[in-house]
């Protein structure tokens, strides 16, 4: 009992002791330099001193001053009045007499013809800036601020002019930052980021108002975020401004001011609305191809109460971070922060989101601040063109516990615990989509928090079978359709509008829209993602994100140069196909259909199987698009009752009756495209006599009669040897059999069709006046590839073999050569 005292004692001094620096400090008062001038200014609380004055700061002669005597009304500041102008290579000097992280701004204002001047800055080995003028700045002053660690001794700065130009400086502020104002920690062989020169390039505070130097602790200017809003009704504001947040250390007013821990933006959530799944995303310009220190603020001031909540933060596509406020700081309105390295891709734009995580019981997100920061190269302002992806990141904040521990048992104990709340967010892994610069991929292996922070790509989707790395945010669909301009509309359908639009790496898409808020298609919206993110096939087109924030219901598909298959055969001025080319997109579209069938996990049923649904890449290479009506099931499941759906004029009679649907369903539809192909006409067409309204009855009542020749396309009649079109006519007529068990499966219908080909090919293509018994012993002098009868082909669920066009000519493919030209490990 004695000893309580003492212990009491000791653990007071330690206590008191030990305070973080960043508490201790005050904002220095040097330096603080007012150039051009022998008068010293007060502003913002601080003494700016005349360069002619002060005895700590030395700047080389080749100089000249100016002096505004009537400063004009449109001048921000006494301090903007004079400036020092160069007309050759100087520098100011100054004497610092600690080490450290040093802030260092530097103020420009257009006095008089000061707008043409060009030149650069350097200091610490570091070219700050480069060819700079302020010729574009009109009334307002220009401050470039800077972080840079300064050892004892001298500092220059120098500035040096381009040309016959000059160079010229209205104001320096050179001065220490405080303690760890600036955290070095980092992981790999990367370097740390003290030694690195600091460019802020925003500093924004998030759902409040302009902060200018006199209500900050730094003497910094933070601005609104709604400029960088990507879509202004996806937030709200919320502030708090008349209370104070509950600072911990080593989270202290130097890291950012009151107001911007109490003020935010939330999402706004619209409880009317049966989904509010969506991302906030602000979008920033950076420096090209270069690394950024990127540092988010967070601080709940929209809690009515505690609540155990997440959710999710986004630096462009390809970083991702769950937020948990509760297990960081265990209050409400306790502020901290988390930095990240990133390094910026070519677009010039960095995104940051925030969005719900569909975990969380409570479904929002809110962010409070935004530092963004370039690092430079020392000595070389010329970026690195290496591909984006972010290095570093590093939590910086600690729980009331750690704090209290660090007290007692001092800084050892501090770093362990540390250690322990730190979490280092790697580049999520396997990411499918590469439509985007940046998705790459990490050997590190991952901790089970990480791997389920990066499940969202771009934020957690209602659907649990969704994949999520296919996730493409609103923002970016927006740029490459030029906010859906009329003029890239390329089509509409049943689902919506179809727009030609380019990514920001330069890919070519097409941008399916439903009808915004309609709240139609939804679950052919979900079943078109989960089918096509799960296969891959030369004939069956490929899924290159999704969108589905807010009310969006958005699908990005790989372009298709040459459209639809239909309007390669009527009613359109596009070239007529040849029959060549109609036996191969015929091939195409059965194989990849096969592979739906018989390949894809599970088996797929398409259900909507028609000519407007088989589109043509730049080669003619067909593949089967629109999913949206699919159904998946076991491949030796002989039926499906369902609602029936599909396309009139395509639907399959026996299906119709019965309501059972199985993949012979689809081979009736794909019968009725084979008519459409031969005789170039739709499956339905109201305006022709009754008896010739629909396609497949009146193509079968000249089938039976022997008339087909009647009615085949005109423009392809002269090229069709006689043989080859009888073997493309009966496997039509299979395909449409009234009963669904008389039909072929896909297999058998892609065998025929290529048989059918070879027919056309080998054989001698007769005039016009010729009969078929010229054909005949052409037809002799095939390869032994008939098999009789076809019914009883099967092809493997692989896809043995994979005819494709190249050129004028087809070539077998094995799909082992078809899956390593597709390069399945890297597809979308």
């Amino acid at each position: 009992m004695e000893d309580q005292p003492l212990i009491l004692l000791l653990f007071l001094v330690f206590f008191s002791s030990y305070q973080l620096p960043s508490s201790a400090y005050t904002l220095p008062d040097k330096y603080f330099i007012n150039c051009g001038s022998n008068i010293d200014i007060n502003i913002t609380s601080r003494t700016y001193v005349g360069d002619m004055n002060s005895g700590h700061v030395s700047f080389t002669e080749q100089n000249s001053y100016v002096v505004d005597k009537k400063p004009a009304s449109n001048t921000p500041s006494a301090l903007y009045q004079t400036a020092r102008i160069f007309r050759k290579k100087s520098s100011y000097n100054f004497k610092i007499d600690s080490n450290g992280s040093y802030l260092v701004r530097l103020h420009f204002f257009g006095l008089s013809n000061l707008r043409t001047a060009v030149f650069n800055v350097s200091a610490s080995g570091f070219l700050l800036l480069h060819n700079f003028t302020i010729q574009n700045s009109d009334k307002t002053a220009v401050i470039k601020e800077f972080i840079l660690s300064i050892p004892i001794g001298e500092f220059s700065i120098h500035l040096v002019p381009q040309g016959s130009s000059f160079a010229f400086v209205n104001a320096i502020e050179v001065f220490p930052a405080p303690p760890d104002f600036i955290n070095d920690e980092h992981s790999n062989d990367q370097k740390g980021i003290l030694p690195q020169a600091l460019h802020t390039i925003h500093r924004i505070n998030v759902g409040g108002p302009t902060l200018t130097p006199e209500n900050d602790t730094l003497l910094r200017t933070w601005l609104p975020d709604d400029p960088y809003l990507y879509n202004v009704h996806t937030a709200i504001n919320k502030q708090d401004l008349s209370a104070q947040p509950n600072y911990m250390a080593p989270v202290n007013k130097f890291i950012a001011p009151a107001p911007v821990y109490m003020s935010a933006k939330e999402m706004n959530i619209d409880t009317s609305r049966q989904s509010n799944n969506f991302n906030v995303t602000w979008s920033y310009d950076v420096t090209r191809n270069a690394r950024h220190l990127v540092r988010v603020h967070f601080c709940d001031i929209v809690s009515p109460s505690l609540s155990n909540f997440q959710f999710l933060l986004y630096i462009d596509n390809y970083l991702s971070k769950e937020i948990n406020p509760y297990q960081t700081t265990g209050q409400l309105a306790t502020p901290f922060y988390v930095d990240f390295v990133v390094v910026s891709d070519d677009s010039g734009f960095m995104n940051i989101s925030i969005g719900p995580d569909s975990r969380s019981l409570v479904k929002t997100a809110f962010l409070n601040g935004v530092e963004i920061m370039e690092m430079m190269r020392e000595s070389d302002f010329v970026k690195s063109k290496q591909k984006p992806v972010f290095v570093i990141v590093v939590p910086v904040v600690l729980g009331v516990g750690g704090l209290v521990l660090v007290c007692i048992f001092g800084g050892l104990l501090f770093i362990i615990l540390r250690s322990k709340k730190l979490k280092s967010i790697e580049t999520p892994e396997g990411l499918p989509l590469t439509a985007y610069k940046g998705s790459t991929h990490s050997n590190r292996k991952k901790s089970q928090q990480s791997t389920r922070s990066r499940e969202g790509t771009t934020n957690a989707s209602p659907v649990p079978d969704l994949n999520l790395g296919l996730k493409i945010p609103f923002f970016e669909i927006q740029l490459a359709t030029s906010n859906f301009d009329t003029k890239l509309l390329i089509g509409k359908g049943g689902f919506g509008d179809v727009y030609r639009g380019t990514l920001r790496t330069g890919i070519r898409v097409a941008v399916k829209r439903s009808k915004p808020g309609s709240g139609q298609g939804l679950p052919e919206f979900q079943t078109e993602i989960m089918i096509l993110s799960r296969i891959r096939h030369l004939h069956l087109v490929s899924l290159i994100g999704y969108c589905d924030e807010m009310s969006e219901m958005i699908l990005v598909y790989e372009f298709m140069e040459k459209g639809t298959l239909r309007e390669h055969l009527y009613n359109s001025e596009l070239p007529c196909l040849s029959w060549k080319q109609r036996l191969e997109i015929c091939i195409g579209a059965a194989r990849g259909l096969n592979y739906l069938h018989r390949g894809a996990t599970g088996g797929i049923i398409h259900r909507d199987v028609k000519s407007t649904n088989i589109l043509l890449d730049e080669n003619l290479v067909a593949k089967v698009a629109d999913f949206g009506l699919s159904r998946s099931g076991p491949p030796d499941q002989s039926h499906v009752s369902t609602v029936v759906k599909g396309t009139f004029g395509y639907l399959d009679p026996d299906y119709f009756r019965t309501q059972q649907l199985t993949e012979k369903s689809d081979v009736y539809s794909f019968g009725v495209v084979l008519l459409e192909v031969l005789c170039a006409r739709p499956a339905i067409d109201p305006t022709l006599p009754m008896d010739q309204v629909n396609l497949a009855e009146w193509g079968m009542l000249y089938k039976k009669k022997g008339l087909l020749e009647q009615i085949l396309d005109p423009s392809i009649k002269p090229q069709i040897n006689p043989n080859s079109l009888r073997k493309f006519a009966d496997m039509a007529e299979k395909c449409l059999e009234e009963d669904a068990a008389d039909r072929p499966t896909m297999s058998d219908v892609a065998w025929d069709l290529e048989y059918a080909l070879q027919l056309q090919q080998t054989a001698v293509v007769q005039e016009p006046h010729e009969d078929s018994t010229t054909n005949v012993s052409g037809m002799l002098l095939l390869p032994v590839i008939q098999r009789l009868p076809s019914m009883t082909a099967q092809f493997q669920s692989d896809d043995t073999s994979i005819i494709r066009p190249e050129g004028d000519s087809c070539s077998l493919l094995s799909t082992g050569e078809v899956f390593s030209q597709l390069r399945i490990d890297d597809a979308r």
